[in-house]
């Protein structure tokens, strides 16, 4: 009976021992979890905020910026990969950085200078945002300063890093 005894001792004792693990693991788990719903919650919370009128509105600023350099690739790193951009001065659809690099060779020729008119920004949501109006640029053409006023329309998507345009639609006024 003692031996009986005695075994049953150790096989509690390793029960107790399996299920002492069982729930440090668990407990282990648990708070691996909760860490992660923090970083996570903590994401959400920054992704949440989305961006302000205003930020959407510096990113022609910035992009003004780049042409300012006379760097066409300065100017292309602001689309994104599947970007689309209808231009002011060409009738050709240029859907590839290459093709944006080129009309930005010639275009980058006139000393564009750009100046918002007016400017209408609206968010869709955190990744996306739109700004639309009317803007003016001063340029030289022919050894002659111009001013070339156009419609525009900027499609921004942000790529967790950075707002990038996806569609840019430019058009001078037909008056």
């Amino acid at each position: 009976m003692f031996k009986f005894n005695k075994q049953l001792s150790a096989l509690a004792l390793l029960t107790m021992t399996s299920v002492g693990e069982t729930m440090l693991t668990v407990a282990k788990a648990s708070a691996q979890t909760q860490s992660y719903r923090t970083a996570a919650s903590t994401t959400l919370q920054q992704v949440a905020v989305g961006p302000k009128e205003r930020d959407i509105a510096a990113l022609f600023d910035k992009w003004n910026a780049a042409l300012q350099t006379e760097n066409p690739d300065e100017v292309v790193k602001l689309y994104a990969k599947d970007g689309v951009l209808l231009p002011t001065v060409s009738n050709k659809v240029r859907s590839t950085h290459s093709q944006m690099r080129d009309y930005f060779e010639h275009f980058l020729k006139y000393k564009p200078k750009g100046t918002i008119l007016e400017q209408n920004v609206r968010i869709i949501d955190k990744l996306f945002a739109i700004n639309s109006g009317v803007y003016s640029f001063n340029i030289i053409k022919n050894g002659k300063p111009e001013k070339v006023v156009a419609r525009y329309s900027f499609v921004y998507r942000h790529d967790g890093n950075d707002w990038l345009i996806v569609d840019h639609h430019s058009s001078a006024m037909p008056e």
